[in-house]
């Protein structure tokens, strides 16, 4: 699927950090940009529209989705919350999202999944797209749940859909961690055009993260759909090589960094 071949693309959760980004990076690449967030987007550029719809209302997402050739699918609570609210907003929502693309013939649907589907693995072992799920959160699960609903309608109804693993995405690394799971804005953008791009895909999933040198997530679905990063960052480590991790702190264990230790009540010991 090129550029060229699709006219229309949905952004949902438009307003968000990423959304902001892909609004500026993608910027002329489709004929259409469509945005939709709960809130205003401010002024509206040449070659955008703004569709105000809430993921709980499927009648408002349907006609969000309405003559979209693909959908980037950002919307939803990007953090640990109540289990109420990351149900109605991440698992209702995507599904909401996946149906209402199917009814009105969406052919792509690139879902933004996150690291904390595996955040429970040691930072001693590397991992790719097809280790089992093992999420660090409720959110981590929502995500999880989100990528066997992409994995279904692809199977059941040739929804094409790619999967995005987003790392930590700033515009620099804030700690030590974020050296191996970091994502600039940059690469961001251009993993999202792939994603959106790429031909002959039916369903793929891929870490979205730099070229770091500490990463801990083999990445071979990156090559085909075509994804090679720019940046690295190592560039950054001389600031955070200089401090030291809290000793014992759970976190510093696994993948999921702070995310596993919220609410941990378990052996660290037994989660191998």
């Amino acid at each position: 699927m090129s550029a060229a071949g699709m006219h229309r693309v949905l952004v949902t959760g438009a307003a968000g950090a990423i959304g902001r980004v892909l609004r500026d990076g993608l910027a002329g690449r489709y004929g259409v940009l469509r945005l939709s967030d709960r809130v205003e987007l401010g002024r509206l550029r040449p070659g955008e529209e703004h569709v105000r719809a809430e993921l709980g209302q499927f009648d408002e997402v349907v006609q969000a989705t309405r003559d979209c050739d693909a959908v980037v699918h950002l919307g939803g609570i990007p953090e640990e919350a109540a289990w109420e609210d990351i149900h109605a907003a991440n698992l209702l929502g995507t599904y909401h999202l996946y149906e209402a693309a199917r009814i009105n013939g969406v052919r792509r649907v690139v879902f933004a999944s996150s690291n904390h589907v595996v955040g429970f693995y040691r930072r001693t072992r590397k991992v790719d797209h097809r280790a089992p799920m093992r999420p660090d959160t409720r959110y981590g699960l929502s995500k999880a749940c989100g990528e066997m609903i992409a994995r279904f309608y692809a199977d059941k109804f040739g929804l094409q859909s790619v999967c995005l693993r987003i790392g930590s995405f700033r515009p620099q690394p804030l700690d030590a961690r974020m050296l191996s799971t970091w994502i600039s804005p940059r690469d961001t953008v251009q993993l999202v055009a792939r994603a959106l791009e790429a031909p002959g895909l039916h369903y793929e999933v891929v870490y979205g993260v730099s070229g770091n040198d500490r990463g801990w997530w083999l990445n071979p679905a990156a090559d085909r759909i075509g994804f090679r990063p720019e940046d690295n960052a190592e560039a950054f480590a001389a600031e955070f090589d200089r401090h030291r991790p809290a000793a014992g702190d759970v976190g510093e264990l696994f993948h999921g960094g702070h995310f596993c230790s919220q609410e941990f009540a378990g052996d660290p010991g037994r989660v191998d």
